[in-house]
């Protein structure tokens, strides 16, 4: 079992500004059964909201600062984050998660990265 949070700002497709993980990259981890949500500095509330017009169930939300919470909540083999700044890397790593820079993420669309 893989978890996987996203950063919003600078990573999602919807975020401000925008990154290139794309709502398909999130379906697709979805598929995969991984269990997908965000760690971000917005507020919970407003993660909600935007996962809920992009129509994504996500398992989790949560303040980035708060990701050991999440790995307490949901027992995965792999915990990882993705995101695009120092602090996104700071916490992930605070955490115990594993963290992928959003450079490192192929803007062609592609899954393979998730695997």
């Amino acid at each position: 079992m893989i978890l996987i949070s996203f950063d919003i700002d600078g990573t999602m497709i919807f975020g401000s500004p925008p990154g290139h993980v794309t709502l398909d990259h999130v379906r697709k981890a979805k598929e995969l059964g991984f269990i997908v949500g965000s760690a971000s500095d917005r507020p919970i509330s407003n993660q909600e909201e935007l996962w809920k017009q992009h129509d994504i169930d996500v398992d989790f939300v949560c303040l980035k600062h708060r990701l050991s919470e999440v790995k307490e909540r949901f027992p995965a083999d792999e915990y990882r984050h993705v995101g695009d700044t120092e602090m996104d890397r700071y916490f992930a790593k605070l955490a115990g998660f594993d963290f992928l820079w959003i450079n490192d993420v192929p803007d062609d669309g592609s899954h393979e990265w998730m695997l």
